[in-house]
């Protein structure tokens, strides 16, 4: 550890550079007007990986470019492991409340702000550093290694999960590890074995041809706002459970010695961080049950009408809703998005035409924390802290991890140094550098206590 952070420390201010460049590529997969930026990134990935003795290659997809990289002079009697992460970032609105600009990256008492500074360019970008860090300082890497890098995973990873297909034998390893998990607070260690899969709808109820004037209509039309709020009152039960019918068949309940071994890192600081005052878990459930081993279902946008400045008296013609469920083992996504269209149609008032759209869904993923992976990497974390490393979940979702895991049948693991105050998603998006360090040398720890494992 102590060479390893020596070279760290002598080459922070080139790496912070490079990071700061990867940093201002404008990656975001939702927006079509981006779509060249995907392909600059990639090929700026390309001579970075190329620098560092990998095997590299751009490889189209039906969606948006995968960059994969391979180093496998370890040899064959050493494991392979493949590291997943992505370049890809959300959309930066609300651009008025960032205090600089997203994609600009700025140092700020000791954290860079850019949209992407943790999730997940920092954090794929310590995993590259771990290896031209054991590149440096032990000749060679311990274990074969391969980066899988996509460019939508925050669209949904359409490309790269139409192509696993073709792609598993490319990607094939005996063990996964994601790079795009969190920490429960900044002094404590913890391996992620999990997240929560998700399926996402949009609903649109249409009750006129066009907006109504409220006062010749009022009282006569149906309002599909009123109706929208109806409708999603429906939802839930007076318990906090999820009213749709069948909604819970599929969820495996955990074990009392699941929920005592979980609860030890637990984030209890998180809603307190975030101001949170109201809760909704479900009744008899703690907060770590209903985030950690509990589906969900909620709504993420609404629209209908005008929102305008002023007032503007209309009855609207639609009203829009965007939901999602987050899901947990064994529970399907196409299976549940049925389930809750089926129990919107059956809801909805007579006579306001309902549309409902599913989007690409995602199972949840599971790891094992007797792996060979999970057990170095706990242990590359108890040497940066200095005290035992936990075991969390994430209530979150990464979309391909199951497929991913599946495609190449490997064992997988999740670890990152994201705090939950970090904004991922939202205006002034940080990553403090102490962790980005930290990140570079629990990875590189990690992988040559595998080689020393064995």
């Amino acid at each position: 550890m102590d060479r390893l952070r020596a070279w760290v420390d002598g080459q922070f201010s080139n790496i912070c550079e490079e990071f700061f460049h990867f940093l201002r590529f404008k990656t975001i997969s939702t927006d079509p007007a981006y779509l060249s930026e995907h392909s600059r990134c990639t090929a700026w990935l390309d001579s970075l990986f190329r620098e560092m003795k990998f095997k590299v290659e751009t490889i189209e997809t039906s969606g948006l470019p995968l960059f994969y990289a391979e180093n496998l002079e370890a040899g064959k009697n050493v494991p392979t492991v493949l590291v997943y992460g992505h370049y890809d970032v959300q959309p930066v609105d609300p651009i008025d409340l960032w205090k600089s600009d997203p994609f600009e990256p700025t140092v700020r008492n000791g954290n860079v702000y850019a949209r992407g500074a943790l999730d997940d360019k920092g954090q794929i970008f310590f995993a590259a550093m771990a290896a031209r860090t054991l590149l440096a300082v032990d000749g060679k890497l311990p274990v074969n290694l391969k980066f899988c890098i996509e460019g939508e995973e925050e669209n949904g990873s359409k490309g790269l999960s139409e192509g696993l297909g073709l792609l598993k034998q490319k990607l094939g390893a005996d063990y996964l590890l994601v790079v795009d998990c969190g920490l429960p607070d900044a002094d404590t260690p913890a391996i992620d074995l999990g997240g929560r899969g998700i399926v996402a709808m949009e609903i649109s109820l249409r009750g006129s041809k066009e907006d109504l004037h409220s006062g010749l209509f009022g009282g006569v039309a149906y309002n599909p706002n009123r109706a929208l709020a109806e409708l999603i009152a429906e939802c839930w039960d007076e318990d906090g459970r999820v009213a749709v019918p069948h909604f819970y068949d599929d969820v495996i309940e955990p074990s009392e010695e699941e929920k005592k071994e979980f609860a030890k890192a637990y984030g209890k600081g998180h809603a307190k961080e975030a101001g949170i005052a109201a809760f909704s878990a479900e009744q008899g459930l703690s907060l770590m049950e209903a985030n950690w081993f509990r589906p969900t279902f909620e709504i993420n946008g609404i629209s209908g009408g005008y929102t305008g400045a002023g007032f503007k008296t209309v009855i609207p013609a639609q009203a829009q809703a965007k939901i999602s469920c987050r899901l947990v083992p064994n529970q399907d996504p196409k299976k549940i998005s049925r389930q809750v269209a089926d129990f919107l149609k059956a809801k909805v008032k007579k006579g306001i035409d309902l549309e409902v759209k599913v989007h690409q869904g995602a199972r949840s993923f599971r790891g094992k924390a007797d792996s060979l992976l999970a057990k170095a990497v706990a242990g590359a974390y108890e040497e940066i802290f200095q005290k035992p490393c936990l075991k969390i979940l994430s209530g979150g979702s990464i979309p391909i991890v199951a497929d991913l895991q599946d495609a190449i049948g490997a064992e997988v693991v999740g670890m990152g140094y994201g705090l939950a105050s970090d904004n991922i998603h939202a205006p002034n998006e940080h990553f403090g550098l102490d962790r980005f360090k930290k990140g570079i040398l629990t990875v590189a720890r990690a992988l040559q206590k595998m080689r020393d494992s064995r």
